[in-house]
This record gives structure tokens, sequence and C-alpha cells, in this order.
């Protein structure tokens, strides 16, 4: 009998062994170190275009981030400053929340210098949408170090593109986006030629702890415009979930997408448009001698004109898509049939270690982070992502520093005005192709812009080759950008 308790005794222990060890070495490989080299990180993917054997991310000599930026002697056509301040968790931008609206000039040098006043984590700006040059991406512990309290950092750019735009924290974002560390920017164009609407609005949608908002205030807000007055309604989601919106008593068109005017917009009426988080879309519409009003999913609603409040009325039934709508054009600029290097993001979810934490994280093609691919480009390279969504949630997801064009959705191709994308709704079970020229050197990040699922795992790279890190996440800054 105690031979066979000692056999039962030593069957239970390596039983146990058999499930502990593996375990334990699976937290061990997860343990991240206290400062380590994004690039290093991830595993290099080449999308079936040529290696370069010689890649800055393998250590050797290239142009370092840092290195990328616009002109530094050239005297700034705008300059602005920007502080922030945190006060049991809201934050503020020059004492408001959303932030000022930098409104500026296409072909303008912007220089803003952001002050952190006693921000203990450390803050950053990002220009959401702007394809700045990669040392002005705002990006803690991969274009820069977090700004420490007292102290501040100046960002250079060119606004080279006309559209609506916004600037958040890249620094803890999950938690300093939410609260309210962010604002509207709007790159007007230069020719004194092109027309303007009579009336010229920025919508930010955010959801602060009190509930949801327009520019900060809570429920219904108004807009102030005479009836025959053109509206050009700039729609800004910073939220982490899909907004909507939907316009009662007149026609409307879609001027905009992400920064990128629609070609050939035509006249929409019972239709909501969804708004992915991170992305805009501008409304245009004609103020009539009656009611008009927009309304949004979150709850609030903005009132034009003279409007009363009255019934908030239900949402379309009809959902806007882009996929074609407007008309097409006779030359992209470039040839996303014949791309230089293909690429899969596919998202899923399992269960695991991050940084030494069991849980159910997000994954980019089986990997969790930081194995997460690192897509390596050379400049001048036609890409073509092909972004698979194989999760049981939705995902907004945004690449930094390029705007990208939608090819098909689903295999159903585009057909209707280039439909210019950095921030993309993919949902459960959805497939997209999309295509970019990599014409902006650097390291940027691609990931989703509902931000706790950046902070657990759904991030992922775009590097070129030729071009070296400057910067640790973690280190002595603290730097996490998500």
């Amino acid at each position: 009998m105690a031979v066979r308790g000692r056999t039962r005794l030593w069957i239970a222990s390596a039983a146990t062994a058999a499930i502990v060890l593996p375990l334990g070495w699976f937290w061990q490989q997860s343990l991240l170190p206290d400062s380590y080299d994004m690039a290093a990180m991830g595993v290099a993917d080449w999308g079936g275009g040529p290696v370069d054997d010689h890649a800055a991310m393998d250590g050797m000599e290239g142009t370092a981030v840092a290195d990328l930026t616009a002109d530094l002697d050239a005297t700034p056509d705008v300059s602005e400053t920007l502080t922030v301040r945190v006060e049991a968790g809201d934050y503020t931008v020059n004492g408001t929340s959303p932030g000022p609206l930098l409104e500026v000039t296409e072909g303008d040098l912007v220089e803003v210098t952001l002050v952190n006043d006693n921000v203990q984590d450390g803050i950053t700006l990002h220009w959401h949408g702007i394809d700045v040059p990669n040392a002005a991406d705002g990006v803690a512990g991969v274009t820069q170090d977090a700004v420490l309290p007292g102290e501040s950092f100046v960002y250079r750019f060119v606004a080279e593109q006309v559209g609506t735009f916004w600037y958040h924290s890249h620094q803890v974002s999950h938690e300093q986006v939410q609260g309210g560390l962010l604002g509207g920017i709007v790159i007007h164009p230069a020719d004194a030629g092109t027309a303007r609407a009579d009336v010229d609005e920025v919508a930010i949608v955010h959801r602060y702890d009190g509930g949801s908002t327009i520019n900060g205030e809570l429920g219904t807000s108004t807009l102030a415009a005479q009836p025959g007055d053109e509206v050009r309604l700039r729609v800004v989601n910073t939220d982490n979930g899909l907004a909507q919106a939907w316009v009662t008593g007149a026609p409307f068109r879609v001027l905009a997408i992400d920064g990128s005017e629609v070609n050939e917009p035509g006249d929409l009426e019972g239709t909501a448009v969804r708004v992915p988080a991170g992305g805009r879309v501008d409304l245009g519409f004609t103020v009539p001698d009656s009611d008009l009003r927009v309304d949004f999913s979150a709850g609030t609603t903005l009132l034009v004109g003279a409007t009363p409040a009255g019934a908030r009325p239900e949402r379309p039934h009809e959902t806007f898509d882009p996929l074609s709508y407007g008309a097409p054009v006779a030359d992209l600029g470039f040839d996303p049939a014949q791309p230089d290097r293909t690429f899969d993001y596919r998202i899923g979810r399992r269960p695991g270690f991050l940084d030494g934490h069991p849980g159910n994280w997000w994954t980019v093609n089986g990997r969790l982070f930081p194995d997460t691919p690192m897509y390596m480009v050379e400049e001048g390279d036609v890409v073509v992502f092909r972004i698979e969504n194989g999760s049981s949630d939705t995902h907004p997801m945004h690449l930094h520093g390029h705007h990208a064009v939608v090819l098909s959705r689903d295999g159903v191709a585009a057909t209707g005005s280039p439909w210019w994308v950095d921030s993309l709704e993919v949902e459960v079970g959805e497939s997209y192709e999309v295509a970019f020229v990599a014409d902006n050197p650097g390291l940027w990040m691609d990931h989703c812009h509902n931000l706790p699922h950046a902070a657990e795992g759904l991030v992922a790279h775009l590097m070129y080759a030729g071009v070296t890190s400057s910067y640790r996440i973690g280190g002595e800054p603290g730097n996490a950008p998500e």
C-alpha cells in the first residue's frame, strides 16, 4: 500500500510539473526588460520584396529617427505653445479640454512647443492623421522621449495636407486621451480661390467621465447659422469606439474622410455616417428655412441655427458606405496592382502572458506583443496590406505617417471616390486590402485606436530600411506609448 501511495504521489507531482514548468517558461519568456529598443523587438517581415541585409534594424549605421525632422533653421509661419496640466485625472491644454483648435494654412511651417506643467507620467503630442516627419510624430519611446514635469519639447512640421486632424498624447495614451489631453487642428487650403463654407465648424466628439460631449459641452450644443448658409461640419471622433452621426432636416454630403476630399460627393438623406475611433468625417449641408439638427450615437446633439431641441430622431436604418460613394479618378498616382511588398495583418486573440501578466491578449499574425511584425519597407515601395479581423471585437486600425487607399472590402473592389484613410474600422470577420506608397521614412506605429486594445498588445510597426532607432521604451523617461 505504501508503494502504491508513493506511485500516486509521483504521478501527481509529474503531472503538476508537466503543467507548471511550461507555464513558468512562457511566463519567463514574456517578461520585458526595463528598457528596450522597439525596432529590435519585432519579427522582420519583408512582404515578399527584397531583403536588405544591411538593414539598420540589425544594428547597422543608418539615418536616426531623431534626425528625420523639418528644417530646424527656417522661421516658422505659425508658432504655438501648449501647456498641459492634470488635476485628479482630468487633463487640460492651455486650461481647456479639448485644447485650443489650431488653424493653419497649407504650406505653413508649424512650430508647437509642448510644456508639461505637472503630469508625472510625462506627455507627448501625436499629430493624428498628419504625415509629419518621423521625429515629430510624438510617440514616447519610438520617436521621442516623454516630456517630464517642468520640461518642454518642440514639434516642427510643414502643413502639406489640407483637412481635418487632431492632436493627442501618445504617452500612457489609453489614460491621457480619455482624460482629455487632446485638441483639433485644421489645415486650410492655400489657394485663395478655393471656396470656403459660410460656416466652418469642428465638432470634437469625446466621452469624459461625466458623459459624452461635443467640444467639451454635454448633451445638446448649438451652431450659429442662417438659412442658405453652406456649412462644413468637421466631425472628429476622439473616443475609443465607433461614433455615428446623422443629419435631420436637409440633404447632406460627405465632403472628406480622414482629411482627404471626396471626389464628386452626392447628396444623402436618411443615412447614418460611421466615424471610426481616431477618424474624421467632414459633412456638408445647406441650412434650410426649417429645422436642422445633427445627432450622434453617444446621445449628443448639435442644433443648427434656431432649431428647437424637440424629440431626438432615431438613427436611420441606412448606413453610409464609402466603398461606392462619389466618383472614381483616372489616376491614384501609383499602381497598387503592382506592389513591391504585400503584408498580412491578421488580428486575433489567445490566452498567454504579456510582460508576465496572464490574460486573453490580442495577437497580430498569431503572435503576442512584442513579437508582432516589424513590417519592413524601402523608400518608394508600393505597399499593399491585407487586414483581417479574426477576433470577436471591432478594431479601428491606425497607421502613423501615411494615408492608405482602400482597394477592397471582403473581396469587393472599391468603385467610388478614392477612399483614403488613416483610421479604418475593421469589423468582426471583415477583411480589407489597402495600399500606399512608402514615402515618409521612419519607424511608425500601426495599431488599434481603441487605445486599451493597443495597451493589450494590438500593436505592430512599419519600419524603413536604413533607419535606426533613437529612443527606447521604458528607461529613465518612463516611455510608455500606450
